[in-house]
């Protein structure tokens, strides 16, 4: 209610009454303020707020600024590694020089390298073992050196280790093809494996008419887009263009390759071989010793604890690290020489510096050569079950669930017949998917009953043997200057056909295959499953597993042991640093390994990472190259580059899926990608992986020890393999006659068969009769 005041009376303001609301007060509990928090702590600071203020976002020009920090430390980074790699403190720059053309010389391009118009200074040719077109090259203008080496593109093997390693790969092109058909087909393998730093170079552009060299540049130019594209082309005719190929290579961006970046590596510079038994005359060409190798440190840093891979020959342990002077010093004040040895290598001046022992290796620090796990025969026998295994079996054998089976079947083969309820439980897209899913099975090929089903006409390998023979001899006749591997041989071209029907059948048919006549189907069968359905049904992953699988080591997590083993990798800092000469000595390596490097093939070492000498169960994704149309079936022996890795395996297929089972594959499709499963040693990944078809020049290599001779009396031995068919090239102690014979006498034992049988029955008579032959019984008195 409001009251009026009267005329002339001052109005006064409201005044609450007796029923004003009055609101409750706040329940602030032992609640103060900022202020009194202040006042009564006196300027103290408790802990809490302090950890706050650290754990505070950070403003925007702070993140801003550290981000910049991180930028230029990764940018020095880079920088640092690219002005080591052939400086004083770096290894030299490792280039190797590969022609793609058979009319590309690169004879000529190292030639010109090494020449005095280059501004360099060549301290001593073959510097790489076993390397005949090598050396070493100093540039004081540049303050870098360089070993350069000429690997040939006909040991396919030898290229792919070089290029594994090279710091730089100079392409020698052909001016107006570019690259041919084989050229093509090593930068496809050189491009699978991984490619590092390039540069492309050709030679005889100079020598064309002005008016014809732009046109001719132009296409070469478009010839390499497809494999090089924003890729410079240098011509190599002067002297001038020497020095700016090789001020390109010392100055562009290194591609790194990751197996390689994360390993320790060298390539063998001077190599000596030293047998365990120096008493015995035939120990160092037959038996073991200690190989000393001499090379720079690229990559990690090297142990001397831990193992050294040499491709293509196995895994061995390092007794200890020399370091030796450096052949090839970057000393601008000295521009003499050193003086090269017969053998191509330095020999040591008198007044150089002894070498010293950097380490020595710790037999019980050093690790194991153990590539496989210790088998116990009596692991998977039955012992006597306990008391609370009896007590789970029971329980199960209550809470097992009654199913009608047909008659027969066992209690394994009723584990694998799927209750329909569980199925009407399940999705409901499998109902319309029954007739696929029967026909999804386990497809492991059984090549050896195929083979025995296939090959039932003994009289047509007579006659393959036969034809096999004509060829042979009429390729014999035709003299050796025709290519070998032109002339194919019947029983070849049959035995191809044949597996090309087979691969057709498979692709138009997948996963048929035929019931055999002459084999009971529960016999050809009998290690295959039937599953309701190939996606769902439950498979036990350690059901029926071969002995093979007690060999392996396996891993609990290999992805968090891969990050772990890499990690600690790239922390370690002690060992033979990267850019040092070193000796090692690495021992208990065959005489082989020598022969090797003997023969003129380089010698490629690498430091494994642990656990990678074990052996174990590897899964690799392969594509099928486009131009591979022969077909590889698997369980075929196949070459793999793994890696740093060389070596022979008969891996299966399977295709590449999420699922907890994957199907077999019989041949290697074109189409997919496939994973390759096998035995091989572990191999940490990044990892590029090739696949090489083994060609029959196997059979030469195997008989390769046994001495040859003649009818006449002439006495050699076998060299080298000649194609792919069986064709060798020989030598002998003298030369041979058109009407000789070269014969290699192989002989073995031979034993008398078990055929004694104490049973004699009563002799038999041959009785003539009216022209009718009978046999009558003799009685004996």
């Amino acid at each position: 209610m409001v009251e009026m005041a009267a005329d002339g009376e001052k109005q006064q303001g409201h005044r609450p009454g007796i029923y004003k609301q009055k609101n409750k007060g706040h329940k602030h509990g032992k609640h103060r303020t900022k202020g009194e928090i202040e006042r009564e702590n006196k300027g103290k600071v408790s802990v809490t707020v302090l950890t706050k203020k650290q754990r505070k976002e950070q403003k925007k020009m702070d993140r801003r600024h550290k981000a910049n920090q991180l930028r230029k430390n990764k940018k020095d980074m880079v920088l640092t590694e690219k002005r080591r790699l052939g400086s004083r403190d770096g290894p030299p720059h490792l280039v190797v020089v590969v022609s793609l053309h058979a009319q590309a010389d690169a004879g000529a391009i190292t030639k010109l390298l090494r020449g005095e118009g280059a501004g360099g200074i060549v301290h001593h040719d073959r510097c790489i073992s076993g390397v005949s077109d090598s050396f070493g090259l100093i540039l004081p203008r540049f303050k870098q050196r360089f070993t350069f080496l000429s690997q040939s593109t006909a040991d396919m093997h030898s290229l792919l280790d070089v290029t594994k390693i090279a710091d730089s790969l100079v392409f020698v092109l052909d001016s107006t093809e570019g690259w041919d058909t084989y050229g093509d087909y090593c930068l496809s393998c050189v491009f699978a494996q991984g490619l590092p730093s390039y540069a492309l170079v050709c030679q005889g552009v100079s020598e064309l008419p002005v008016k014809k060299r732009v046109e001719s540049r132009r296409a070469l130019s478009k010839i390499t887009e497809a494999r090089f594209p924003d890729a410079r082309l240098f011509p190599l005719d002067s002297e001038q263009d020497t020095t700016l190929l090789l001020r390109h290579l010392g100055t562009q961006r290194q591609r790194k390759l990751g197996f390689r970046s994360k390993r320790s590596h060298l390539i063998a510079q001077h190599v000596t071989f030293t047998p365990n038994n120096p008493v015995d005359s035939t120990s160092g060409a037959t038996g073991l010793g200690t190989l000393c190798v001499s090379g720079y440190v690229r990559g990690r840093p090297l142990r001397v604890d831990r193992l050294v891979h040499i491709s293509g020959h196995g895994d061995f342990q390092l007794s200890q690290i020399d370091a030796p002077v450096d052949p090839l010093p970057l000393n601008l004040t000295v521009s003499r020489p050193l003086k090269p040895s017969k053998g191509g290598d330095v020999d040591m001046q008198e007044n150089e510096a002894p070498v010293r022992v950097l380490m020595k290796a710790d037999p019980s620090n050093r690790e194991s050569l153990q590539a496989e796990a210790e088998v116990d025969p009596m692991d998977g026998e039955q012992t006597w079950p306990t008391e609370s295994e009896l007590l789970e079996a029971e329980e199960a054998r209550k809470k097992k669930r009654v199913m009608k089976v047909p008659k027969g079947t066992s209690d394994y083969q009723a584990t694998w017949i799927v209750d329909e309820g569980e199925e009407e439980n399940g999705d409901m897209d499998e109902e319309s998917s029954d007739n696929d899913d029967d026909d999804d099975m386990m497809d492991e090929a059984m090549d050896k009953e195929d083979g025995e089903i296939d090959s039932q006409d003994p009289g047509s390998c007579c006659d393959s043997e036969e034809e096999e023979e004509e060829e042979v001899c009429s390729t014999e006749r035709a003299g050796a200057d025709q290519r070998y591997d032109e002339h194919m041989d019947e029983a070849a071209e049959e035995e191809g056909l044949k597996r090309y029907r087979d691969a057709r059948a498979n692709e138009m048919f997948p996963d048929e295959v035929d019931t055999p006549l002459d084999t009971p189907a529960r016999i050809r069968f009998q290690r295959y499953r039937g599953l309701k359905s190939f996606r769902s049904s439950p498979w036990d992953p350690m059901e029926n597993l071969p002995l093979d699988y007690s060999r392996i080591f396996q891993f609990q997590s290999f992805e968090r042991t891969r990050r772990r083993i890499l990690a600690e990798a790239a922390a370690e800092e002690d060992g033979a640093m990267d850019g040092w000469y070193v000796t090692l000595h690495i021992i208990d390596v065959p005489f082989s390994v020598m022969e090797s490097v003997q023969s003129g093939k380089p010698l490629v070492l690498v430091s494994l990472l642990p656990h990678e000498q074990k052996m174990s169960v590897m899964h690799v994704l392969v594509q099928r190259h486009p131009s591979n149309t022969e077909p590889i079936k698997s369980k075929e022996e196949l070459v793999f580059h793994c890696g740093f890795r060389r070596f022979r395996a008969s891996p299966i297929f399977s295709q590449h899926t999420s699922a907890d089972k994957h199907k077999m594959e019989r041949f290697l499709r074109p189409d997919a990608p496939i994973v390759v499963s096998l035995y091989a040693p572990i191999t940490f990944p990044p990892s590029g992986v090739l696949l090489f078809k083994q060609r029959n020049d196997d059979d030469i290599m195997w008989f390769k020890p046994v001495e040859l001779r003649t009818k006449w009396g002439r006495r050699g031995h076998i060299k080298e393999a000649l194609g792919t068919h069986g064709h060798m090239k020989c030598v002998f102690d003298n030369q041979l006659r058109s009407q000789d014979t070269v014969l290699m006498n192989l002989y073995k034992r031979v034993y008398p068969r078990w055929t004694y049988d104490p049973y004699v029955p009563a002799p038999l008579t041959w009785v003539k009769r009216e022209g009718t032959v009978e046999m009558e019984d003799l009685d004996m008195e």
